[in-house]
């Protein structure tokens, strides 16, 4: 099977919605990222972190950002996992929303967050994003021709029911544009990943926003590529980046393989399903 040439791209988040947009087409217009197959965004990629903005910011699916998202896939001709952003239904309902687009432009993955980061941390963070956003109701795997991706955003990796549902529809990598915070990044954003690769024997992908101090929120960063045994195969540091990883899913089976997790569950004492 041919190795996944994949990008992440940890990028400033600025209050210019359009800045942002034009932004990550230029980035993807480099002759280094000539030749990828697939490529991440960060968590709200295009609208700052504050639940303030996600009104203000947020469109229809189908409206000018998924426009542009799926015009620079089929420009490329990649699979682009558009971070997230806020999206609004029918009924007003805002949700923190990752669009995935194949090679021509067609969206063929749509993930709702389904836990909201309401956290408050004595002496840390505190934030609520159920204070403007609702939270989705679905498990996310897309097929590419390479095989099947799990995603979620950020405060979902946390849930290992969340990870296994995946892995159980067949998901070989995990997906995650994410924005941990400067109290929980250091302590457990590298952990996390390596812990749901180790688990699920998967590669596991963390696309963050670059840190901005001025900002009302502060990414940690660290964008991330772990292997199914758990090796951090890139990790960047606070400020905006972008780097190319492999992808080798023939190393998926192998570490099933040799370690026969997935295999050794006791089905017979305790299941997973999802309701």
């Amino acid at each position: 099977m041919p190795k996944i040439k994949t990008a992440i791209l940890q990028t400033h988040v600025y209050k210019d919605k359009i800045r942002n947009i034009t932004q990550t087409a230029e980035h993807l217009a480099a002759p280094e990222l000539a030749s990828i197959d697939l490529a991440v965004l960060p968590e709200m990629f295009c609208c700052p972190y504050e639940n303030k903005c996600f009104p203000e910011y947020a469109e229809a699916e189908g409206g000018d950002t998924w426009e542009k998202c799926s015009r620079l896939a089929a420009e490329h001709k990649i699979y682009l996992v558009a971070g997230s952003m806020p999206e609004r239904d029918e009924e007003g309902h805002i949700y923190n929303t990752s669009y995935v687009f194949d090679r021509t432009g067609k969206q063929i993955g749509k993930h709702r967050k389904m836990h909201l980061f309401d956290i408050n941390v004595k002496g840390g963070q505190y934030f609520k994003e159920s204070d403007t956003l609702t939270p989705g109701n679905q498990v996310t795997v897309f097929d590419t021709e390479f095989g099947k991706m799990g995603l979620c955003i950020c405060y979902d990796l946390r849930f290992p029911e969340l990870a296994r549902l995946m892995v159980d529809k067949g998901a070989q990598v995990i997906i995650v544009p994410a924005a941990f915070n400067m109290t929980t990044g250091p302590l457990h954003w590298e952990l996390m990943f390596r812990q749901r690769a180790v688990d699920n024997q998967v590669y596991t992908i963390g696309a963050a926003p670059a840190r901005d101090m001025n900002a009302g929120y502060h990414s940690w960063g660290h964008s991330i590529v772990t292997d199914p045994w758990g090796k951090v195969l890139m990790e960047m540091d606070e400020k905006p980046d972008i780097k190319v990883v492999k992808l080798d899913l023939d190393e998926v089976s192998r570490v099933r393989e040799e370690l026969p997790l997935l295999k050794h569950r006791r089905k017979d004492l305790y299941t997973l399903s999802q309701i």
